[in-house]
């Protein structure tokens, strides 16, 4: 039987602490499906499908990952794709209260689907989405925390959305 896992989050954008847990998990599964959640409440700098993209950029390479995107629940995802470990990564102990949350009802919710909690190395453990992206709205260079092609798209994404609020205000 082949154990397959699901890596779900919002990877807005993929940092090097999330490929690291992808390959970690690629390491314990036979197939691990990067799950890029498309959360109507949480607002995105990235779309779905620019998030998809530079997963797959990231993840080029490395046998047994596939990166999807999915709606809704995440244990309906895994029951759809056959996968019954959600993976979930833990970086500091701020995030395990709410993982911990998070995890107890997924397990209410479907028992069959069991969780587990991966740790980054340590250069990667503070690393966050969201500090990267004010880090670079700051002017400050990230290279170290994310691929070379998702800085690029980070300047340009925030450029981008200078501009268009400098036409708004003008408007």
């Amino acid at each position: 039987m082949l154990r397959r896992a699901v890596y779900p989050g919002s990877f807005d954008p993929v940092t090097y602490g999330h490929i690291d847990l992808i390959k970690r998990a690629a390491r314990v599964f036979d197939e691990v499906i990067v799950a890029v959640a498309t959360n109507i409440q949480k607002k995105p700098l990235f779309d779905t499908k620019e998030r998809l993209g530079m997963l797959k950029e990231a993840t080029r390479g490395m046998k047994r990952i596939r990166v999807e995107a999915f709606t809704g629940l995440v244990i309906d995802f895994a029951r759809k794709s056959d996968a019954m470990v959600l993976i979930r990564g833990l970086r500091m102990v701020s995030d395990f209260e709410y993982e911990f949350q998070m995890a107890l009802t997924n397990r209410r919710l479907a028992e069959d689907i069991e969780t587990v909690f991966l740790m980054p190395s340590e250069g990667h453990s503070f690393t966050s989405s969201a500090l990267i992206k004010e880090a670079v709205a700051l002017g400050a260079d990230v290279s170290s925390f994310v691929p070379e092609f998702v800085v690029k798209q980070l300047k340009e994404k925030l450029r981008n959305k200078k501009q268009e609020a400098r036409s708004n205000r003008s408007s």
